[in-house]
């Protein structure tokens, strides 16, 4: 029988009382297998007074006692590892490894707000100015709202999002994915159950008219989002209006230039774990080849040949790489992105249309798809398709192919393979990639470096993760300190720039 979920707000699931419902979907099957609230106005603006009256005593807390919870958090992730795959794999569709290393990117994130005593730390001088000393303090904000897409349904909310918020003494109310929201409400019980307070993490599903909600509400101090570009641009304006900080993580188009003295084999492999793994559903997948044409052709057959060889299946069979598209809405997409791409003239060289797992009929599932002679022209090179589709576009050389990686608008990561040091160090300095790889297919850092998009995948001045996560959930206070001696509290003359020169 269907699941009718609650939301979690002041540390208790809560059924709502609205009438609307999203329906939730097992991917692998297309098996309805439960419904999510569209939280009312009224519920969302709960979830927000709760966080706000949680503030004061989480904030008073000392943040080593705050780290220590966390650390309390990282092991119950750890020790749950199993049921919260299973979770993952079910809701999203991503293939058994695939979910396992979303849960452990949350644990990554966790392990990152441990660090709290030292990465929150500020900075002091004696002597500023002689006889004055500076000491710079950072501190909690307040209530934080972060919006959150489909497609990690542990690695965002609980890795990139709410860990170092709440390790700097904020509190949170997360609007999760409304397709996928299992995995973020157990995850909260887990909070809850390593001591977080009640009213710290908050979770609610809703549509984009109760998240203006989060957007206007004097309460909320600051917005972190992942997402579309269009939607992010719209949010961080509306945000960024009512004097909120603001980081939007949004779409990509991340581009691999393949150099002719590149081992084949194993860069066809990078390229593939990159493009297809969770099912092209990640904003760093490599969804364009720019390939030096002398040896394009041996290239794409390559990729051909290993792309053939991928298992397709059900997410949460051990044994299948390429699992299935989330939801039924943005499978037909990615279906009608394949179509478009034919449509405009691209070389189909391997498609994944018509793909039927036996037993699995009803699941949402595309084959690996490969176009070559992809051009500028086609918006199948030009926007991102956001499943298993790679493009191979071509190139004389590289300066050739730098330029029309850097001309696209997106700017998440971009990789090089090459084995020429020259071409790695000139590529490292001039591409507009945030995140850069050097024979290296999914260039995302570890978690104690920011996610470092650029141009049209981020909005914002801070990061998520790394050092930018805590400046970007804290606010810089600085105290300058005079004190007196015998002779100088007699003194009654005090200069314009008392101690600021």
């Amino acid at each position: 029988m269907p699941e009718k979920l609650k939301f979690f707000v002041n540390g208790q699931y809560v059924e709502s009382k609205t009438d609307k419902y999203y329906e939730l979907h097992n991917p692998s099957t297309g098996e309805v297998t439960g419904y999510a609230p569209n939280c009312t106005k009224e519920e969302v603006e709960g979830a927000i007074a709760a966080a706000k009256a949680a503030f004061p005593a989480w904030s008073g807390m000392a943040p080593i006692k705050r780290g220590q919870i966390l650390y309390k958090v990282r092991e119950l992730i750890m020790a749950n590892m199993e049921e919260l795959t299973h979770l993952v794999a079910e809701e999203n569709g991503k293939a058994w490894a695939e979910a396992e290393g979303d849960v452990l990117k949350a644990k990554e994130g966790t392990e990152l707000a441990t660090q709290v005593t030292s990465l929150m730390m500020g900075d002091s001088t004696m002597d500023a100015s002689r006889g004055y000393d500076t000491v710079l303090y950072r501190e909690p904000l307040g209530v934080f709202a972060g919006i959150v897409p489909v497609n990690f349904p542990a690695m965002i909310p609980f890795g990139w999002m709410t860990p170092v918020c709440v390790a700097c003494g904020n509190t949170i109310v997360l609007k999760a994915a409304s397709l996928t929201p299992r995995t973020a409400l157990r995850i909260a019980e887990i909070y809850k159950e390593a001591g977080v307070p009640d009213g710290v993490v908050n979770i609610v599903t809703c549509s984009r008219h109760e998240i203006d909600v989060l957007l206007e509400s004097p309460d909320v101090k600051g917005i972190t989002f992942v997402g579309s570009t269009p939607v992010g641009k719209k949010i961080y304006e509306k945000a960024a209006a009512s004097g909120k900080r603001v980081q939007c993580l949004t779409q990509a188009k991340n581009h691999a230039l393949v150099m002719s003295d590149t081992p084949i084999e194993r860069t066809a492999a990078g390229v593939i774990n990159s493009a297809f793994g969770c099912a092209g559903q990640r904003c760093m997948a490599l969804s364009c080849c720019v390939v030096v044409e002398s040896i394009a052709d041996k290239f794409v057959a390559e990729m051909v040949a290993q792309a053939k060889k991928i298992k397709i299946g059900p997410a949460y069979d051990k044994t299948t790489k390429l699992g299935p598209i989330t939801y039924e809405k943005h499978y037909k997409e990615v279906l009608a992105d394949i179509d478009k791409g034919v449509a405009e003239g691209a070389q189909l060289v391997l498609d994944g249309r018509n793909c039927v797992v036996e037993g699995y009929e009803n699941g949402y599932y595309v084959g690996p798809t490969i176009f070559d002679h992809v051009t500028e022209d086609m918006s199948i090179g030009r926007e991102e398709v956001f499943g298993p589709v790679l493009c191979i576009k071509r190139c004389k050389n590289f300066e050739e192919g730098l330029a029309i990686m850097n001309a696209n608008p997106y700017a998440n990561g971009s990789v090089i393979f090459t084995q020429n040091g020259y071409f790695a160090r000139e590529f490292a300095r001039h591409t507009d990639g945030g995140m850069v790889g050097v024979n290296v297919g999914i260039p995302v850092p570890i978690g104690f470096f920011p996610f470092s998009g650029h141009k049209q995948s981020f909005f914002g001045d801070l990061h998520c993760l790394g050092k930018d996560a805590y400046r970007f959930y804290t606010e810089s206070k600085c105290v300058t300190t005079r004190w007196f001696d015998e002779v100088e509290s007699q003194n009654t003359e005090v200069s314009t720039w008392d101690g600021t020169i």
